[in-house]
């Protein structure tokens, strides 16, 4: 199990986000299209992970879409843009469905994606949601199992040019939780992902720590992405 993604709900379009971060010294790429969701995608990647910008292109389709991530996205933008959820890989997204379901988590099933890159072409994955019902409370992080192995898709990336010299310089390294009470969803976590807690509410997951913070008021999201 490794950290695929961190995702930001927007209002901005994708070369929106591509035209900002560039004036910040950064290379984002316009993703695509997730054409059965009614949603598109601007991303960053770095060494170790990637940042989307996700947000919403056809809302009247969007809304009508049974999709745990789109809707959580329509949830938070009706506040204001702000980090939403991460993303975990895993290699046997199956197994891994079967094993959380034993202990007693209830999930969406193993459900098939796509999206059409900027380019044209088609990259499918598949992912897992935890079932809970979208408000402020914490959304666990989903789970995803690419159809091509991870560095065939790293190099595709750079041949692309999505991934730079100066982007795998970057690495993310912490991601940090605001949540009213971080000792419960420590454990929660640490149950779903079976991980020891750390002294200071934290999981290590590889190299990247998930870090849950106290906050006394606003929704329980993630609060901040560290990369360096």
């Amino acid at each position: 199990m490794k950290l695929d993604h961190v995702v930001y709900f927007t209002s901005k379009s994708p070369d929106e986000i591509v035209k900002m971060q560039k004036k910040e010294g950064k290379h984002a790429v316009p993703g695509g299209k997730h054409e059965k969701w009614g949603t598109h995608n601007a991303l960053l990647y770095v060494k170790n992970a990637y940042v989307e910008w996700l947000s919403v292109e056809r809302p009247e389709f969007a809304g009508q879409v049974d999709h745990p991530l789109t809707q959580l996205l329509l949830h938070d933008l009706k506040e204001k843009d702000g980090w939403g959820t991460i993303c975990l890989s895993v290699t046997d997204i199956e197994q891994f469905n079967e094993d959380i379901t034993n202990k007693g988590f209830a999930t969406s099933g193993v459900l098939d994606a796509e999206r059409r890159t900027a380019g044209g072409e088609l990259r499918k994955w598949k992912m897992l949601f935890v079932d809970q019902p979208v408000s402020n409370e914490l959304p666990y992080p989903f789970f995803i199992e690419w159809e091509t192995p991870e560095e065939m898709r790293r190099e595709q990336l750079r041949a692309e040019g999505s991934l730079t010299a100066e982007n795998e310089e970057l690495v993310i390294r912490e991601c940090v939780f605001g949540v009213e009470d971080p000792l419960r969803d420590t454990g929660e976590w640490a149950v779903l992902l079976s991980q020891k807690v750390g002294d200071s509410n934290d999981i290590m997951i590889g190299e990247i720590c998930l870090r849950f913070i106290e906050q006394e008021s606003g929704k329980d999201r993630l609060q901040d992405v560290i990369i360096r």
